[in-house]
C-alpha cells in the first residue's frame, strides 16, 4: 500500500499555480493585441505571428518535453519551463518591435511545454486512485477561472498599466511557483533509457507542420501550395515518426498506449470535444463586441456563468459524482455540453445576453463533470513510470483538436458569414464583420450582424455535432475499473518512492 505524501494538497497548489500562468497569459494576450500593436507598428501579419508563435513552439516541443520530464525528473523540467517562460516573458515585457516579441513569445512556447506535461504527470503520481479526481477537478477548474479571468485580468492590466504588464505578470507567478516547487515537491522520474533523438525531431518537425498547416489553412485554403507543402512535411514526418517508434527498442513514446481502447478511445473523445470548443471565445466574443456592442472587459465578464458552473460541477462531479464511475459523468458531461452549444446556436440579438448566459452556464456544467473524468479515466491506464510522456500525449491531442476547431469553425463561420451577406455588399464588408461595422453604412451594417448572427448558428450547430458524437464514442468504448482494481502504476510507485525521497 502505497504511503500518501502530507504535502500533496501543496503541491497541488503548486502545480495549479504552475498550470495557470500559461492559461491566463494567452488568454491575456488576446485582450492586448490592439493595444501592443499599435504601440510597436505592428500589421496584421505581425499580430498574427506574436499569437502562432507560441502556439507553433508549444505544440511542436510537447511530446519531447514529456519525454525528457520522464527521463531527467519531473520537477526539474517543470523548474526549468518556469525559469524560462519567466525570463522569456520579461524580455517580451521591453520588446521594442514585433520581432522581438515574436522571439520571446517562442521562447514562451517552449517553457510552456516543458511546464504543461510535468503538472499533469506530476498530480498523477503524487495522489492515489482514491484522491486523483479531486485533485484534477481543482487542476481542471484553475483552467478554467484563467480561461474566463485571463480576458477580465487583461482589460484592468491596460486600462491601468500598459500592455508589457500582461506579460511582467507572469514573472513574479513563474518565481513564487519554482520557489515553492523547489521547497515542497519531491523529484520523481521513470526508470532511466536510452535517449530517442530521432523520435524527438520527427516528433517536433511533424507537430509543428500540423498545427502550422491548421492555422493557415483559412488563408490559403485546401489546395493552396502551401497548405499541401506543410501538409505533406507534416504526414512524412508523423509516419516516420510511428514507423520508427514501433521499431526501435527505446522509443520516446510508447505507442502501445493507444492498444487500451480506454485511452485511444478517451483521446479521441478529448480531441472531438477542442475541435467543438475551439470556435467558442473566437466566435462569441466576436458575437458580444461587434453584435452586443460589449466591450472586451465586459465581453469576458459574460463568461463568469461557465466558470461558476465549471467550479461547482466539478467539485459535485469529484466528490459526490465520483461513485457514478468516470463513463457515467464523462457521457452526461459530454450530453450536457452538446445542449449547451445547441443554445448558442439559437442565439439572437433579441434574446440579448440571457440566452447566451444560460448557454454558457449549460456548457460549464458539462464540462465540469465530463473533463475531469475524461483525464482521469485517460491517464488512469498509464504506468506511473511513463506519466509524462502519456501527459504530454493528451495535451498534444487537445492542442491539436483546440488548433483544428479553430480552422475549422472558423472557416464554418467565415463562409457562412459571406454567403448570408446581400450579393451587392462590398469586397471590405465582406472580409469579416469589423470591416463591414467600420463602413459606417447603418444598412450594411445591420446586415452584416445579421449575416454573422446566421453563420453563428451553424458553427455552434457543428460544434454540438462534433461534442455529441464525443459522447457516443465514450459511451462505447470508456469502461470503468473495477473497485476493488488496483490502480494502474501502483507498483511501479512503491519502486519510485526510495527515489522521490533522495531527491527531496
Amino acid at each position: 500500500m502505497r504511503v500518501r505524501d502530507p504535502r500533496r494538497r501543496l503541491i497541488l497548489a503548486v502545480l495549479c499555480l504552475s498550470m495557470s500562468v500559461l492559461v491566463i497569459d494567452n488568454m491575456v494576450l488576446t485582450v492586448a493585441i490592439p493595444s501592443l500593436a499599435a504601440d510597436l507598428g505592428a500589421d496584421a501579419r505581425d499580430a498574427q505571428w506574436i499569437l502562432d508563435s507560441y502556439i507553433l513552439v508549444f505544440a511542436g516541443l510537447l511530446l519531447t518535453a514529456g519525454g525528457l520530464s520522464d527521463r531527467y525528473g519531473r520537477r526539474r523540467v517543470m523548474v526549468i519551463g518556469l525559469a524560462l517562460f519567466g525570463a522569456a516573458s520579461l524580455a517580451a515585457t521591453f520588446a521594442a518591435d514585433p520581432a522581438q516579441l515574436i522571439a520571446a513569445r517562442a521562447i514562451m512556447g517552449a517553457g510552456g511545454a516543458l511546464i504543461m506535461p510535468s503538472t499533469l504527470s506530476i498530480l498523477i503520481t503524487v495522489f492515489d486512485d482514491a484522491e486523483r479526481r479531486k485533485a484534477m477537478a481543482a487542476w481542471s477548474a484553475v483552467a478554467m477561472l484563467g480561461l474566463v479571468g485571463g480576458p477580465v485580468l487583461g482589460g484592468v492590466l491596460i486600462a491601468w498599466f500598459w500592455w508589457g504588464a500582461v506579460f511582467l505578470i507572469n514573472v513574479p507567478i513563474a518565481a513564487l511557483a519554482i520557489a515553492a516547487a523547489l521547497l515542497l515537491m519531491p523529484e520523481s522520474k521513470g526508470p532511466r533509457t536510452k535517449a530517442d533523438p530521432l523520435g524527438a525531431v520527427l516528433s517536433m518537425a511533424g507537430a509543428t507542420a500540423l498545427v502550422w498547416t491548421i492555422i493557415e489553412l483559412p488563408r490559403h485554403g485546401l489546395t493552396g501550395p502551401a497548405t499541401i507543402t506543410t501538409a505533406a512535411l507534416a504526414l512524412t514526418a508523423l509516419t516516420a515518426f510511428v514507423v520508427w517508434e514501433l521499431r526501435t527498442p527505446h522509443p520516446m513514446v510508447p505507442l502501445g498506449l493507444f492498444r487500451n481502447r480506454v485511452f485511444s478511445g478517451g483521446s479521441l473523445s478529448l480531441l472531438l470535444v477542442q475541435i467543438g470548443n475551439g470556435g467558442l471565445l473566437l466566435v462569441l466574443t466576436q458575437y458580444l463586441q461587434y453584435v452586443l456592442d460589449y466591450t472586451p472587459t465586459q465581453a469576458g465578464l459574460a463568461f463568469i456563468p461557465m466558470a461558476v458552473a465549471s467550479l461547482g460541477f466539478n467539485a459535485l462531479g469529484a466528490g459526490p459524482g465520483a461513485r457514478f464511475g468516470n463513463r457515467a459523468l464523462i457521457v452526461t458531461g459530454l450530453t450536457v455540453m452538446a445542449a449547451g452549444f445547441g443554445l448558442l446556436a439559437a442565439t439572437s440579438p433579441e434574446h440579448g445576453l440571457w440566452l447566451p448566459a444560460a448557454a454558457l452556464f449549460v456548457l460549464g456544467a458539462g464540462g465540469g463533470l465530463a473533463m475531469p473524468a475524461a483525464i482521469s479515466a485517460l491517464m488512469g491506464t498509464v504506468p506511473a513510470e511513463q506519466a509524462g510522456v502519456g501527459s504530454a500525449l493528451n495535451d498534444t491531442l487537445q492542442q491539436m483538436g483546440a488548433a483544428l476547431g479553430v480552422a475549422a469553425l472558423g472557416s464554418v463561420l467565415s463562409s457562412g458569414y459571406t454567403e448570408a451577406l446581400p450579393a451587392n455588399a462590398p469586397e471590405a464588408a465582406r472580409r469579416s464583420l469589423g470591416d463591414a461595422l467600420a463602413t459606417a453604412d447603418g444598412a450594411l451594417a445591420q446586415a452584416a450582424r445579421e449575416a454573422f448572427t446566421s453563420a453563428m448558428s451553424t458553427t455552434f450547430a457543428v460544434s454540438a455535432a462534433g461534442v455529441l458524437a464525443a459522447a457516443v464514442l465514450a459511451l462505447i468504448v470508456i469502461r470503468d475499473r473495477p473497485r476493488n482494481a488496483a490502480p494502474h502504476g501502483d507498483h511501479h510507485d512503491k519502486v519510485r518512492e526510495p527515489v522521490a525521497a533522495a531527491s527531496h
